[in-house]
């Protein structure tokens, strides 16, 4: 993802900044996706696997990169709060 846009992006429902998910993160959402437990906010599961995600300063709250476009809608977002494996830091 290019760096200058990535210092610009915020989590629109928090306006946080975002950072990269790192591979330890990415590892643990796609470890819950695929066991049917990772839910977005509007309620729907995950469909498939996650390549790339941008994450909150807070590391509550995920949003998927698709195709190198970060898909910011708040009801798309994943709480990182349902992912017992998810790393703290």
């Amino acid at each position: 993802m290019d760096r200058k846009l990535l210092d610009i992006l915020v989590c629109p429902a928090s306006r946080q900044p975002l950072a990269l998910l790192d591979a330890a993160g990415l590892d643990a959402l796609n470890a819950a996706i695929a066991a049917g437990s990772a839910r977005r906010e509007d309620g729907a599961a995950q469909a498939g696997p996650v390549r790339e995600a941008l994450i909150t300063h807070d590391r509550k709250r995920v949003y998927r990169v698709d195709d190198g476009i970060p898909v910011l809608l708040v009801e798309e977002a994943i709480s990182t709060g349902q992912i017992p494996d998810f790393p703290k830091a």
